[in-house]
């Protein structure tokens, strides 16, 4: 046997003679870890929850569901990392803005080398080397400079939007992206047909669409006949700036508004959980990481970024614990010395005993088995999974999703999200593995965040 397999290892590795099948291969090298994520191997697990409801309603049965090895963000996305969102489209406008000033010489010198995903216009080439007149001051003869000052001035709040200081117009803070609906070309009957070299006629596309009137987002869904390819293009434009009033919308007769004005902008907060970011922004974010990834020439090619499914962020806050409460595996909230083991409302009106008031910087409390931290409380997350009370047991076993991408026309009840974790808000029933949640995908809330996880590519 041994000497079958040796002999059959040596054959395939020999160059096989012309004429016969050799087989096509191409050189790939296994992933490497993406920077600040940890590796989560294909397994199965018990999918549900382990304790009774905390509301006392019927819940969905456990069901066993088998998951296929990705990538996941070490900890929540911090704001220091959403700056980093927020400061690239803020850059962009400026630079489109500079960019109509230039003369047609002067275009071809300095706007050649990257693609910006924002506004209308996805194929914009814009110079990210060049210097943005942020403040600077100009010469009394240099009319192209202070030109494009005053246009970079002009994404400031001004006139009657202007209350006290210099602050940036976050209203205009608006990305652009596209994606491809595969579930509209999965329909039945949509398929193409390799015999007449196109698709069925009666084949029809629901997708979404933006666009800009003025100062307003227009979004709208477009039902049309699926001829091309191209008609299965979706398009989102999406302000991204956390909504900051947050904090005093949701908490009256609660004083927090140095929370509203510091807590994403300042720089001491860098790495706490950002929060206000409803599930579309999100989204948006997930597809600008991917951007920015792609940008950097000679990186091997991989998956998208994306928030996880339900049955993903379940599986690996259960960190190889199958039938564990709780990320860290033990039936308490608190560990052998009595210390609380996440950021969560211990009792009626003490929310600080486990030592925070609101979010606290990521990675605070022990990670689990894989190496993630905050799984529970902290903040609530994001994950891509449309709620359904049912969806547990009617899900496939194998890479479980209900992701159903809602339209703006659709009834209200199909745009509900799941969240999972817990938050520093919430008692502490909800920092259980197998509790789920919901809310609006247009919801912004202080105690909901997101990670992002990456399919894995390779055995």
């Amino acid at each position: 046997m041994v000497t079958i397999a040796t002999t059959a290892l040596l054959a395939g590795c020999a160059k096989a003679p012309k004429g016969f099948l050799a087989g096509v291969y191409g050189k790939s090298k296994p992933e490497t870890t993406p920077y600040g994520m940890v590796f989560i191997p294909r397994g199965s697990f018990t999918m549900g929850s382990n304790d009774q409801s905390i509301v006392w309603n019927l819940q969905s049965k456990q069901a066993t569901k088998s998951i296929d090895a990705f990538w996941m963000d070490e900890t929540e996305i911090t704001n220091g990392e959403y700056r980093e969102f927020v400061n690239y489209v803020r850059d962009s406008i400026a630079l489109i803005k500079m960019r109509q000033i230039d003369d047609e010489e002067e275009a071809a010198k300095y706007y050649l080398t990257a693609k910006v995903y924002q506004q209308d216009d996805p194929d914009t080439i814009l110079n990210w080397k060049a210097k943005i007149p942020w403040g600077i001051q100009w010469k009394e003869d240099d009319e192209m400079v202070e030109a494009k000052y005053n246009a970079v001035e002009q994404m400031y709040f001004y006139g009657a939007e202007k209350t006290i200081g210099r602050q940036l117009n976050t209203h205009i803070l608006n990305y652009y992206y596209q994606w491809v609906d595969y579930n509209q070309a999965a329909l039945p009957g949509n398929e193409f047909n390799p015999y007449t070299g196109s698709y069925n006629p009666n084949a029809k596309v629901r997708i979404d669409s933006a666009f800009m009137r003025g100062n307003a987002i227009v979004d709208t869904v477009i039902v049309k006949p699926l001829r091309h390819r191209s008609d299965l293009l979706c398009s989102k434009i999406i302000n991204i700036y956390p909504d900051t009033m947050c904090w005093m919308r949701e908490y009256t007769y609660s004083f927090n508004e140095p929370a509203m004005l510091n807590y994403f902008c300042h720089p001491s907060n860098g790495k706490y959980p950002v929060v206000g970011v409803s599930w579309d922004q999100a989204v948006a974010f997930c597809h600008w990481r991917t951007k920015l990834y792609e940008s950097v020439p000679g990186l091997p090619r991989t998956q998208e970024y994306r928030l996880p499914t339900e049955a993903e962020w379940e599986y690996a806050a259960r960190g190889g614990r199958h039938m564990a409460i709780y990320p860290w595996g033990g039936p308490y909230i608190r560990d052998a010395k009595g210390c609380f083991m996440a950021n969560f409302k211990p009792t009626r009106g003490n929310y600080t005993e486990d030592g925070y008031l609101i979010p606290c910087q990521v990675a605070s409390f022990d990670p689990n088995d894989y190496g993630l931290y905050d799984m529970s409380g902290n903040v609530s997350e994001w994950t891509s999974d449309t709620y359904d009370p049912n969806a547990p047991t009617f899900t496939h076993d194998m890479n479980s999703a209900y992701n159903y991408h809602s339209k703006k026309d659709d009834p209200r009840i199909m745009k509900r999200k799941v969240i999972r974790g817990g938050s520093w808000k919430d008692v502490g029933a909800y920092l259980q593995c197998g509790v789920r949640d919901f809310e609006y995908q247009t919801k912004r809330s202080p105690a909901i965040g997101f990670r992002c996880v990456r399919s894995y590519i390779g055995e």
